[in-house]
């Protein structure tokens, strides 16, 4: 029997078979799809469509898929989003072309080509005290232009009922916004020599990411299904840090988020890592996390899917999987839908899989097979699973 969206996802997220695998593709920058991809699926769909940003921010690059191509590629889920300040988006709307791009928290991106930004400005480079943390001009979470559109738009979708509502609050992420605040390179090495200075840091910034969280939360109010957040803690061969810097250092601070997340709401915590977190799955369920993304196949041990289902599967669900570095980018569509086939016949029996590509579906992948892996989930995710 045919399932709603929302239903076949609430049912894989509880480890549950739904009738089939759900889609999760064009509702967070972490399962979003670029614009100039995006423009392309339009052209090959005959879609008429404007060209609108997610959480109108053109320099991020990820579009805000227009309904009608969402309803095509099949996705089981509409997101919610928070926004910058109103003041923030007017003052980059009307700033001098190709100049930095500076967010709310001071930190922003250098334009490196056409449509292509790439984070450069740090304001806190340099910084090596506690003094200098408190005496940052920290951005104002109270801001109420940062929500005010929320509400209405959960309450819609929750009123039409037909979709999985994800709930996407963007740059709330701790260690994101130290490596934004810093660079990566400046802050890791702070992390090894000023521990006291990047454990303050950090805490910091979360208690920023918790006020403004409070906020869209209270916004949401009982029409969420899931919360996404996360920190990118791997590379393509390892941790960006020690699991014993992990655990002493910044696992504290994001079991304190998510306890803040979970004392306000029962969705499901939607956990975004990039890189082989491998040695840290058990860490991120025990504090909380339901849904690991984007599970990349080509880091490390992540590239292990029956380890990952056989240890995991029954505690945390997957969300992600199909190859955004050369499955997608460069192979043919049937190279598309082998993939599928393969990582839906380990990572879907029994529930507790949705698929996505591996983070954002990036400008360098051919639309035909964006659809190949839409249309391949619906063919070959049917429960019961026989790929």
């Amino acid at each position: 029997m045919d399932m709603t969206p929302r239903e076949r996802v609430l049912a894989a997220i509880s480890h549950q078979e739904p009738d089939r695998v759900p889609i999760v593709l064009g509702v967070s920058n972490a399962t979003g799809i670029k614009m100039g991809t995006y423009r392309r699926l339009k052209q090959l769909l005959g879609i008429d469509a404007p060209d609108r940003y997610l959480y109108d921010w053109p320099e991020l690059g990820t579009a805000e898929v227009d309904e009608v191509t969402l309803e095509r590629l099949g996705t089981d889920v509409r997101g919610v989003w928070d926004r910058e300040p109103a003041w923030v988006l007017e003052r980059n709307r009307n700033r001098e072309p190709h100049s930095p791009y500076i967010n709310s928290w001071g930190s922003g991106a250098i334009e490196i080509g056409p449509e292509d930004w790439f984070p450069g400005v740090h304001p806190l480079k340099d910084a090596t005290t506690i003094e200098e943390i408190e005496d940052y001009p920290w951005p104002d979470m109270d801001d109420p232009t940062r929500v005010a559109h929320v509400g209405q738009r959960a309450a819609e979708l929750a009123a039409e009922g037909r979709y999985a509502i994800m709930a996407t609050p963007w740059l709330l992420f701790p260690l994101e916004r130290a490596f934004a605040m810093q660079s990566t390179e400046t802050f890791l090495m702070n992390l090894a020599i000023r521990p006291a200075f990047a454990e303050a840091l950090l805490w910091k910034i979360e208690e920023l990411c918790k006020r403004l969280m409070g906020h869209f939360l209270d916004a949401l109010g009982p029409n969420v299904d899931i919360i996404k957040v996360g920190d990118d803690l791997g590379m393509q061969e390892g941790l960006l840090m020690s699991p014993v810097m992990y655990r002493s250092i910044l696992k504290p601070v994001h079991a304190d988020y998510l306890r803040f997340i979970r004392e306000r709401t029962p969705a499901k915590i939607f956990f975004h890592t990039d890189g082989d977190v491998f040695p840290l799955i058990d860490d991120l369920i025990e504090i909380g996390v339901d849904i690991l993304n984007p599970i990349q196949t080509s880091a490390g041990q992540m590239a292990d899917l029956p380890e990952l289902k056989a240890r995991w599967g029954d505690r945390l669900a997957f969300c992600g999987a199909i190859d955004t570095q050369r499955i997608l980018p460069r192979g043919t569509p049937e190279e598309v839908r082998e993939e599928v086939r393969r990582v839906i016949s380990i990572l879907a029996p029994g529930g507790g899989y949705l698929l996505s590509s591996v983070h954002t579906v990036m400008n360098d992948v051919p639309p035909e097979n964006v659809l190949a892996m839409v249309d391949a989930c619906r063919e070959l995710g049917t429960y019961p699973i026989r790929v």
